[in-house]
């Protein structure tokens, strides 16, 4: 099996300069989160990234994330949440107050009755406790204090809401992309075996599609679940928002055991060497973590803020090159 190493581009790449030097450290793909673009600034990407990858031989794919059924915060500026602070979360794309924080989801209202009173933000990074409820607001107090922005994840630990159907930006970045070749789809945040095989369904047989394992039913059903996918990611960083650190680290852990049972490859993404975003060498945890995970059957790595906005992209793919599958015994 072929050994991915998938770059995430944004500010600290996006130069043609910087996509050589990852390709010359060993990247495969690039991929671009499409949830924090506009139909515009993807556009952009694309026109420079096309002929680039184009002329590559093989032709290198392109990932592009689709939001699926992830709930994430609307436009607002950046500040502090303070523990034991009240904040008001309200259906809404912009924020209008300070105290507010955007959702642009109707349904994440509308899941709330059947959902934790806990709610995580930006990976875990922040939890709220829901206090009330009313029509299109939510009120919470700050358990975990933190910087959240805009554009951040936002779900609750536990739900049992369905929602299947293809949102309307994701309508519109699939009718912008399904003509270009090369192109991959990420699909975020997906619920269970079910719920892929309705986008499957819905995107059609000739798209690329990739499950991204971040909810603890998608997990236990892997196998259903690639079986209506190209590829699988296991995403540690929403699946660890949505179980909790412990119950992350086994649910990961039983995931590997059976990595090698699944048809379709395997990559694993979330601080694959998140020390590398600020400093120029990876800790040696992240180094034997990334060796165990290819022991284990994995294909390889999606690196994400190691690539996206950290210090040197070019060196954290080196450092996720450091293994070929071929050279493990």
């Amino acid at each position: 099996m072929d050994y991915q190493i998938i770059g995430t581009l944004g500010p600290s790449s996006q130069s043609e300069s910087a996509w050589r030097a990852m390709l010359a450290a060993g990247a495969t793909g690039f991929r671009l989160n499409t949830s924090h673009l506009s139909a515009a600034e993807l556009r952009a990407w694309l026109e420079r990234l096309t002929p680039f990858l184009t002329a590559e031989s093989p032709r290198l794919p392109v990932v592009l994330d689709l939001q699926g059924s992830k709930w994430r915060l609307g436009q607002f500026l950046a500040h502090e949440l303070a523990a034991g602070q009240t904040v008001r979360l309200v259906h809404a794309a912009l924020a209008e107050r300070p105290d507010e924080l955007p959702v642009p989801h109707a349904d994440f209202f509308e899941a709330a009755a059947v959902s934790s009173d806990e709610i995580a933000l930006n990976d875990a990074k922040i939890y709220l406790k829901r206090e009330s409820v009313e029509p299109g607001a939510i009120e919470a107090r700050v358990l975990r204090a933190g910087v959240i922005s805009a554009r951040k994840g936002i779900t609750y630990t536990a739900s049992a809401y369905r929602h299947e159907s293809i949102s309307e930006a994701d309508q519109a970045v699939l009718a912008q992309t399904r003509s270009l070749t090369g192109v991959r789809y990420a699909l975020s945040y997906v619920k269970d075996a079910e719920e892929m095989q309705q986008y499957r369904g819905q995107i059609g047989r000739e798209a690329y599609l990739i499950a991204k394992l971040e909810r603890p039913q998608a997990v236990a059903e892997a196998e259903a679940v690639a079986a209506a996918a190209d590829e699988v990611w296991l995403c540690r960083g929403d699946l660890g928002a949505e179980m909790g650190l412990a119950a992350m680290a086994v649910a990961a852990h039983r995931f590997a055991e059976g990595v090698r049972a699944l048809r379709v490859p395997a990559l694993l993404a979330g601080q694959v060497f998140e020390h590398l975003t600020e400093h120029p060498t990876p800790t040696r945890s992240e180094v034997c973590a990334v060796y165990d995970a290819l022991a284990r059957g994995y294909a390889g790595f999606v690196l994400s803020d190691e690539t996206a906005i950290g210090r040197d992209p070019a060196e954290a793919v080196r450092a996720a090159a450091l293994f070929r599958a071929e050279s493990l015994h």
